[in-house]
């Protein structure tokens, strides 16, 4: 019996020992062959010399690193194979299950029946057939324009025909870039197109520019450095089209492929990528439109802006989790998957980052990658291979810009949140949070500023978005009746006190001056126009605060206050507290 009892702890004890021992030997072995392939040169390149002093810090930097590709599995699958950290994955699961019941409860009390309703999925994918539409001249163009200037630039150098077709070239890509900035945003702004169809949109506009970049970054050097007299052969245009739907931004001429496609692998990922669209649609739908959508009616307070900060903490965290895995995870894997893409490291460990910078590299090692290539590598040739420093914030500048244009464009206004974030809060945070730092204090630590980095941008952009659903300024004096109209006319006005409430129940956002008093007549033109309800109150809480995300139609000022009857109750109040 002894015996047996001490087979069965050796044997747990061996188990353990394999489990502990298998991250570290994993990510070594991952790191001794992405050193050995980075050690090949490029084909047709010389032969990288030895450095004399391998140790010196002295030595120039590596500025021909290439990204090299590899068949490799995506980090949460092979996770997924483990039974414990499957079951986060239940439990994310049993997570929507739950948004699914009390919704089904709460409409089965408040309205009696019971029937899933998405209103405002239904409304971000508005126009969807639109954007769809105005995608493919943008792929055209992409497809067509890069390639053939490609072509032109391949030519024999014979006298005057390299020149012409040089200056040609330069034209078309011109053109192509002119309509992949100018066309989206074009039909965005024309046909107010919902959120969810705009990201549609800018996705693709920045995919598409990025790719063109790489293409020609990675193809022209060696058509630019040919002999005159030499024509060079462009790149195969079925090798471009592969690379304008491989889940890459970092052009190459082959890539390492896997021998089959396993359609139900990509049937599940769309599927879970589906999944995480509807779980986003509960997340802000039960825990972000309650709370923001009547928060500019309520007066401004330090207090109100805390608090709806540490509110959206969660919902930011969680929406954080879901774009993660919808995108890099089940989207890229579900394409790499159908295209037998081999390399699959759309990110590495981020979760386990104890630093911002090495977060900032594992996050989203699709950009990382054109970024490093493109905007690092190639500012340290620029700059002599020495300032590093300006080459790192240059990355932040680019990134930073390009997400704050991401959600200038997809919200319809421009509001700074991103950019600050990123580029300021983010920028110092590399550099004060570096690679040295080690521990799982500093992982806590990390986590605590993603957490109230996404409350942040939830709670200041959410109140944005209301703030201008409420006080939709260039439509003021089209509307009527406004404030002093109803004041003028005899009907129950609006005093010096109510204006002075109404001017300081405003959101961070709000356009009136402080505590000043503001005439009622000035303040009509900068707060909303004010229409009496039409039946607000037959409609359910959370049905108005959809149809108030909507901003759109004939209902969306079904839920707007009577501010008449509303002048007179503040008034009431107001003359009550003076009698106390």
């Amino acid at each position: 019996m002894d015996l047996v009892q001490w087979t069965r702890h050796m044997e747990a004890v061996k188990t353990q020992l394999l489990e502990q021992a298998q991250g570290p030997l994993l990510e070594l072995l991952d790191r001794a062959m992405w050193e050995a392939v980075q050690s090949y040169p490029p084909q047709g390149g010389p032969l990288p010399s030895v450095p004399p002093d391998s140790s010196s810090k002295a030595r120039e930097p590596s500025l021909g690193k290439r990204k090299m590709f590899i068949i490799r599995k995506s980090l949460l699958d092979e996770l997924m194979e483990v039974q414990h950290f499957r079951t986060i994955y239940h439990m994310f699961i049993a997570g929507l299950c739950v948004f699914i019941i009390s919704t089904l409860a709460i409409d089965l009390i408040d309205e009696g029946r019971l029937m899933l309703e998405f209103d405002l999925l239904i409304f971000s994918f508005g126009q969807l057939p639109l954007a769809l539409m105005t995608w493919f001249p943008m792929f055209l163009s992409t497809l067509l324009v890069p390639y053939q200037a490609l072509r032109l630039w391949a030519r024999p150098r014979a006298a005057g025909a390299w020149t012409l077709g040089m200056g040609l070239g330069c034209a078309l890509l011109a053109a192509h870039t002119a309509v992949l900035c100018v066309l989206p945003v074009h039909v965005a702004l024309k046909y107010q197109l919902p959120p969810a169809s705009r990201c549609v949109l800018v996705f693709e506009q920045v995919r598409f520019l990025m790719k063109s970049y790489s293409f020609l970054r990675e193809a022209v050097p060696g058509t630019v450095c040919a002999r005159v007299g030499e024509g060079t052969q462009a790149p195969r245009f079925s090798s471009y089209l592969y690379f304008l739907f491989c889940p890459t931004l970092i052009y190459r001429k082959t890539y390492p492929r896997t021998p089959s496609v396993r359609w139900n692998y990509v049937a599940k990922n769309f599927a879970q990528a589906l999944g995480c669209v509807l779980y986003a649609c509960f997340i802000l739908s039960r825990l972000c439109v309650p709370v923001f959508a009547n928060m500019s009616r309520e007066p401004f307070s330090t207090r109100a802006l805390v608090l709806s900060i540490m509110h959206a903490t969660l919902p930011g965290i969680f929406m954080l989790l879901l774009i993660f895995f919808a995108f890099l995870h089940c989207w890229l894997n579900a394409f790499a998957e159908m295209l037998r893409f081999g390399d699959r490291m759309f990110y590495r460990d981020w979760w386990n980052s104890t630093s911002f910078s090495n977060y900032y590299r594992t996050w989203n090692v699709v950009v990382h990658d054109w970024l490093y290539s493109y905007v690092y590598q190639d500012g340290l040739w620029l700059l002599g291979g020495r300032a590093r420093g300006a080459a790192v914030l240059g990355v932040f500048l680019v990134s930073a810009v390009v997400h704050e244009y991401i959600f200038c464009f997809a919200l319809g206004f421009f509001y700074p949140v991103m950019l600050v974030l990123f580029f300021v809060i983010g920028g110092l945070m590399n550099f004060m949070m570096h690679d040295r730092h080690t521990g799982p204090a500093w992982n806590v630590l990390m986590w605590t500023m993603l957490f109230l980095g996404q409350g942040i941008q939830v709670s200041l952009y959410c109140q944005e978005w209301y703030a201008r659903r409420h006080c939709p300024l260039p439509q003021t004096r089209q509307r009527a009746p406004c404030w002093h109209q109803s004041h003028e006319e005899g009907g129950p006005g609006v005093t010096e006190e109510t204006t002075r409430t109404w001017a300081t129940s405003s959101t961070p956002t709000s356009r009136v001056r402080g505590d000043a008093i503001i005439p009622a007549k000035e303040l009509c033109t900068q707060r909303a126009a004010c229409h009496p309800s039409d039946g607000a109150d037959s409609e359910g809480p959370r049905e108005r605060g959809l149809h108030h995300v909507a901003g759109g139609g004939e209902r969306k000022e079904n839920y707007l206050p009577d501010v008449s009857a509303l002048g007179q109750e503040i008034g009431k109040w107001i003359l009550t507290l003076r009698k106390r």
